[in-house]
């Protein structure tokens, strides 16, 4: 905005009155009369500058006046230029974090449902879990069983009447071949070879309940079958083990009472569909080609780790379960083959096998 001239009046007269001044001599003008006007014409000019250097000296004044109020806004807008920069910086900053660390929780949460991340003892949790809930899937249909299904690939090795003398050596030939077995140990036998039925432990291998003196149950009264089952049952758990589920009965020996006792404390029976014979010592090759030749989709197969010299059993590991590996079968647990390829249902009670 321009500033208004309060002089205009002045120079509009000053204007309109003539001058005398000498065009190029630079000598000043006579005075004139003070009682012409012309005296006080001269004095108005003199004492008025004129118009254009009044307006330049006020024009210059206004620009100084505006150039530095826009200094002061320009460095106004760039020191808040500066500040919304770093407070958007800020908040891309904190926002990429939260999503970040929001990303990353359920990774962190979720761990691993594979096991290849979990601690041995997770592990262990997460197979113990398993079996159990496999074992009481069957309880649910059966009470007895004698073979897996027929659908898969896998067949099971149980041993029966350790831990004996030869228990450790027969549980090293498993690992050394990668074959986790089924031992159904007698409780009795624990005061003597319990560091068998620790190697076992280690090796996670299942232990199952084979009574606690190794007697024909089905001549056993309710209250004496219950004790040979629980007896066992607290001898394995002394020793670190977990509480048996599975049962066999000796010499294959049981009745309708004995399917009552195993109804209270949960055990699920567990015969067997091959006989290897293998406590009669037949020779190596015959307990192997024995094993062999009733190998198929959920077998369980009968040899024994205690009740005397098994050095015939131990030699013919390797030969089996080469042999089983060679016709696609796997050889697992009791309670794995539970858990992959159950029996079917609708399959008749088994009866008892000793005779008795």
């Amino acid at each position: 905005m321009t500033r208004w001239d309060w002089t205009w009046e002045d120079r509009s007269q000053a204007s309109h009155t003539p001058t005398t001044d000498l065009e190029g001599t630079g000598e000043a003008p006579e005075a004139a009369d003070p009682g012409d006007g012309s005296g006080t014409s001269q004095t108005a000019t003199q004492a008025n500058p004129p118009a254009e250097s009044d307006s330049s000296i006020g024009g210059s004044e206004d620009s100084a006046e505006r150039g530095s109020v826009d200094r002061v806004f320009r460095r106004r807008r760039a020191s808040a230029g500066v500040l919304a920069i770093v407070v958007v910086a800020l908040l891309v900053s904190v926002v990429s974090s939260h999503k970040g660390s929001t990303a990353a929780q359920p990774k962190l949460a979720k761990r691993p449902l594979g096991t290849s991340r979990l601690t041995p003892a997770e592990r262990a949790a997460r197979t113990a879990k398993a079996e159990e809930s496999a074992i009481d899937s069957v309880l649910a249909y059966t009470p007895a069983v004698r073979s897996g299904g027929s659908h898969g690939n896998e067949i099971a090795l149980t041993f029966d009447d350790g831990p004996g003398p030869y228990t450790q050596r027969l549980v090293a030939t498993l690992d050394r071949l990668g074959v986790r077995a089924t031992f159904f140990a007698i409780g009795s036998q624990e005061q003597y070879f319990s560091a068998g039925t620790i190697a076992e432990i280690k090796s996670a291998d299942v232990i199952g309940d084979h009574t606690e003196t190794h007697p024909m149950m089905a001549s056993l009264s309710a209250h004496d079958q219950y004790e040979e089952l629980f007896d066992q049952m607290a001898q394995i758990e002394v020793l670190g083990g977990r509480r048996p589920r599975l049962f066999r009965p000796p010499y294959g020996s049981f009745n309708a009472t004995t399917f009552l006792e195993l109804h209270h404390l949960h055990l699920l029976m567990i015969l067997w569909s091959v006989d290897t014979s293998d406590y009669t010592l037949p020779g190596v090759s015959t307990i192997v080609h024995t094993a062999l030749a009733g190998a198929k989709p959920g077998a369980i197969i009968l040899m024994h780790d205690g009740g005397g010299n098994r050095e015939e059993t131990i030699a013919a590991l390797p030969a089996i379960v080469k042999g089983l590996r060679k016709r696609g079968l796997r050889p697992v647990t009791i309670p794995q083959l539970l858990m992959d390829d159950p029996p079917p249902h609708g399959l008749p009670l088994p009866t008892n096998l000793s005779g008795d």
